[in-house]
């Protein structure tokens, strides 16, 4: 996940921590700066603030979701599992693009939001082609038991509302999920830190 997405116009950063699955057992919130979903670069407010609710609208208008995009493409490869998903609308077609860990490879999907099928094709590259931080983290993810969709899961009943984007992240020697949710008008990311995730 880019710092980009992490760092989203109206971001309310949740953290919560312990168990997943459990109900969060305490939770800080802190506002972020605002900036677009896709853009890298210091626009003005005005032009991020129209870039984020295209996406939304985009987002809001798709007919599959988040968990079925991740679905679809850990399908592909059986024992698959995603480690980074985003909704893209800035494209002419809304699509998700999704990538999975799967016998030490990452396979790169791009799901059509509408429709579910995949799109051209799909991508894979060998994990030794990655840098080591990229390695330990999906190291560490193919050690946990929980998953992404598990994530998702709870940060869109912590947040109250859809998911949009999802990945890995790692801060201060622990791996984290890092999920942005839409909730109301808002973006919401709520950081969740996996049992077992702590990296050395």
């Amino acid at each position: 996940m880019t710092t980009a997405k992490r760092r989203i116009s109206g971001l309310l950063a949740i953290a919560l921590s312990a168990l997943l699955l459990a109900a969060p057992a305490r939770a800080i919130v802190s506002t972020g700066t605002p900036t677009t979903l896709h853009s890298d670069t210091d626009g003005d407010a005005e032009a991020d603030r129209q870039a984020v609710s295209r996406e939304i609208e985009r987002f809001r208008s798709s007919s599959i979701s988040i968990n079925q995009a991740m679905a679809i493409a850990e399908a592909r490869h059986v024992g698959a599992t995603t480690a980074d998903v985003s909704f893209d609308g800035a494209s002419g077609v809304p699509v998700y693009r999704v990538k999975t860990l799967h016998n030490d490879r990452i396979w790169r999907h791009t799901i059509n939001a509408a429709t579910g099928e995949l799109v051209g094709g799909e991508a894979a590259l060998p994990l030794a082609e990655l840098d080591l931080d990229d390695r330990s983290n999906l190291a560490a993810l193919g050690a946990i038991k929980h998953r992404l969709a598990d994530a998702v899961h709870v940060a869109e009943r912590a947040a109250s509302g859809k998911a949009i984007s999802g990945g890995l992240v790692r801060e201060r020697g622990r791996l984290n999920f890092a999920i942005v949710v839409i909730s109301g008008d808002n973006l919401k990311e709520v950081i969740l830190e996996p049992p077992g995730a702590r990296i050395k």
